[in-house]
């Protein structure tokens, strides 16, 4: 099986390789599977971008989303640097470079790809068992969502993420994998960008079953289209939830609840 194979690589991998004993996270997304790992003792300095989880709050900040600061990074004297690219500016990233500190970058563009990446930060960590189990434990339910909320013909939903200008997410972002995982399709999932921008015409064209949003008066907007399948049906519905943004472990829970919006007959 392709996922256990995976596995014994990962373990035999990390019996050669050194582990890292003194590891910066560039993404809070990052800096969550740390935690989720069990491994927060290894983390010596975090970027930060919003709320820290409770285990990371009085470690060292190495800067803001696309601020690094290069001098308090190095001051710290990581021997790993765990990278989420959209984070660090190029400029910056080149400069990571010219450092030769090892790095691992991490963007996952659909839940296969996190839990494997799970699995080989953990190995990094000299942890892969953890990763190993964490992943094991997240493949199944994802295949438990995948089973229950499948359907023959999915349901076509917009996934807005704001509204001036339009902004929805593309076929290659994550959130893109989690509507399938719940038996829908992304009525955008062809465009390349993460978050393109999009015009209402586009939107009226690709006429959606539902209509997903943050923010209720966004939602309410679109009754101004009354012949939009989603508005017809009544299918303008609410997700605050800021799990589905951050691709770690809980992410999965994120998308059992994204689905229970979607389809709460199921």
């Amino acid at each position: 099986m392709p996922h256990a194979w995976l596995a014994l690589v990962l373990l035999a991998f990390s019996a050669m390789a050194p582990a890292a004993e003194r590891v910066i996270s560039l993404a809070p997304s990052l800096s969550e599977i740390v935690v989720e790992l069990g491994s927060a003792d290894l983390l010596v300095g975090v970027l930060d971008a919003g709320e820290r989880p409770a285990e990371l709050k009085d470690l060292p900040s190495v800067g803001r989303y696309g601020q690094l600061d290069i001098e308090r990074l190095l001051s710290l004297k990581p021997d790993l640097l765990l990278l989420w690219p959209g984070s660090v500016g190029p400029a910056q990233r080149d400069q990571l470079q010219r450092l030769h500190i090892p790095t691992y970058v991490a963007e996952p563009h659909n839940l296969d790809q996190l839990t494997a990446q799970i699995e080989a930060i953990a190995a990094q960590l000299g942890r892969p068992e953890r990763g190993v189990a964490l992943a094991g434990d997240l493949r199944q339910q994802v295949a438990a969502l995948r089973q229950r909320y499948r359907r023959d013909e999915p349901l076509r939903v917009f996934y807005q993420v704001w509204d001036r200008p339009l902004y929805t997410v593309g076929g290659g972002q994550i959130i893109s994998d989690a509507l399938e995982v719940c038996g829908a399709r992304n009525v955008f999932a062809d465009l390349k960008l993460p978050a393109p921008q999009v015009s209402v015409e586009a939107v009226l064209q690709r006429n959606p079953e539902v209509i997903l949003a943050g923010d209720q008066a966004q939602l309410q907007a679109w009754r101004a289209w009354p012949r939009v399948a989603a508005v017809a049906g009544n299918k303008l519905l609410l997700v605050t939830d800021k799990g589905l943004e951050r691709p770690s472990g809980q992410m999965v829970e994120a998308t059992a609840r994204l689905c229970r919006v979607i389809a709460p007959d199921r």
